[in-house]
């Protein structure tokens, strides 16, 4: 069985709305694909029916904007009632945090470079949340620079000028948010430090305390050093270790299936979760 738990859609900042991504994946041969847009649950619906067509099982989820002590964390939520208001209310701030931000980023690289909101919100769509890779993606279109990539690694990096942070939930209560939810919390992306700081040993050890289900150990920003790494810290934390693509339609080189999860693991996810059943 082939296993994909991170996608993106047009719902956030992939390139493919919910219903083609579904499609994507069956092309793929994918038996099972986690939909994951950004603090979002808005693309679940589309995929759901996509998935029903296409005769391909749909784990619902989010990838949740979340902040570690200072640090920048994104945290998988799979199988969570999107009902539960408290998550809910903490998603839709996180939502409205990113656009306030993104306006304010383009205001100050408007400065220097033919950018305009409106070319961010253009880009961005009908997207429930919006967020850096619109503006890259604006850039792009402005001849600014060639890729979403080549925009991250200099405009739109942490330490460049024109950054602006924005409201994060705290990583320790969104673990237990999505616990009570009755979803299943992992870490996506783990090791990937070319991003920025990324966490030690000691920290996941205090979230799995609060309920971490688990690390996405084999993803494409992973050495095998770091995969060998972190999926010797999942056997010692005793949790799951997940692979995925992180797929976004055309908006990254990632490929559906590039990385999976063992059926074993997914099963166990499952178990886990008590907020919505899989489709």
């Amino acid at each position: 069985m082939s296993i994909d738990l991170h996608t993106h859609s047009t719902v956030s900042d992939g390139t493919q709305s919910p219903s083609q991504v579904i499609a994507s994946a069956a092309a793929a041969g994918l038996d099972v694909v986690a939909l994951t847009d950004h603090d979002s649950v808005a693309g679940w619906t589309e995929a759901a029916d996509a998935a029903h067509a296409h005769g391909i099982t749909l784990v619902r989820g989010a990838e949740l904007s979340v902040v570690y002590d200072g640090m920048s964390v994104h945290l998988l939520a799979y199988l969570f009632d999107p009902n539960d208001e408290e998550l809910a209310h903490q998603m839709r701030q996180v939502r409205q945090a990113r656009l306030t931000r993104g306006e304010q980023m383009a205001q100050r690289i408007s400065r220097d470079y033919p950018l305009t909101w409106e070319d961010v919100l253009n880009e961005a769509g009908d997207a429930a949340t919006v967020g850096r890779p619109h503006i890259a993606d604006a850039l792009v279109t402005a001849g600014v620079v060639n890729s979403r990539d080549e925009a991250f690694a200099s405009l739109l990096m942490p330490h460049s000028k024109y950054y602006v942070p924005h409201y994060s939930i705290s990583a320790r209560d969104a673990v237990t948010l999505v616990r009570r939810a009755g979803g299943v919390p992992v870490i996506a992306h783990p090791g990937a430090d070319t991003r920025g700081r990324v966490l030690d040993y000691a920290s996941m050890k205090e979230l799995v305390k609060l309920g971490l289900a688990g690390l996405e150990v084999d993803h494409r920003d992973h050495s095998a050093d770091t995969r060998a790494r972190l999926g010797e810290w999942a056997k010692q934390l005793n949790i799951l270790a997940t692979g995925s693509s992180d797929y976004h339609g055309a908006g990254k080189e990632n490929r559906l299936g590039e990385n999976t999860t063992p059926q074993p693991v997914f099963d166990a996810i499952v178990a886990q979760s008590s907020g919505v059943e899989l489709l």
